[in-house]
């Protein structure tokens, strides 16, 4: 018999972690102006996201500018971008799946068996999801590395991890957590036992023994 106690946990941490992804998404800080150098320029911070690319200034003011072309982003960007909407869709479609499997819910409560296996099915997508996000990022991450360290990128064009890098890979993380909390709600096989056979029952005696 599964723990509510510790489905609805593993649900409470995936829905985070699909929402972390969202916003992960929205956010533009996904890599952040490096300050390294001689050059310094604390007037202005630069970063950019998966869907635009943005200048704020130290008087409060944010400039930011949509990338226009989708063709004309580099593979990684492309690559990135489809993984997360891909993540959040496969989180969505566990968020229904698992929701029908909780034990807190009437939806197929005549059938236990089939109810926990929703729930762990919901599970091994909530897994997926999170491992597509974690791809995402961590391909994005590298990206970063790569061309911090790289000797033909231009010191004042270095740019560092930023905020929503850093909330992908909690709402990865999350999401595998939840999803294998999920799956350990698994119903456990029975142990089936032969039907026993009925004995032949004795004929009742129908009259006086004789020797």
């Amino acid at each position: 018999m599964a723990n509510a106690g510790l489905q609805l946990l593993g649900f409470i941490l995936a829905f985070l972690g699909w929402i972390g992804a969202i916003v992960s998404t929205a956010l533009p800080q996904w890599k952040i102006y490096s300050y390294a150098g001689d050059n310094i320029v604390t007037a202005q911070a630069m970063y950019e996201g998966l869907w635009m690319a943005c200048v704020s200034q130290s008087t409060g003011q944010i400039q930011c500018k949509v990338f226009d072309s989708l063709l004309n982003l580099n593979s990684t960007l492309q690559a990135t971008r489809a993984l997360m909407v891909v993540g959040i869709l496969l989180g969505l479609i566990a968020i229904f799946v698992s929701t029908v499997g909780m034990k807190c819910m009437k939806c197929l409560e005549d059938d236990e068996v089939q109810k926990m296996r929703m729930a762990v099915f919901g599970g091994m997508i909530f897994l997926l999801a999170g491992l597509v996000i974690l791809v995402a990022t961590a391909w994005y991450g590298n990206r970063i590395v790569q061309e911090f360290y790289d000797p033909m990128t231009p010191v004042n064009a270095r740019y560092e991890f930023g905020q929503a890098l850093f909330t992908g890979w909690a709402a990865a993380s999350l999401c595998l957590l939840g999803g294998g909390l999920l799956c350990c709600s698994c119903p456990r096989k029975t142990t089936s036992y032969p039907t026993p056979r009925p004995y032949p029952k004795a004929a009742p005696s129908s009259g006086k023994d004789y020797v």
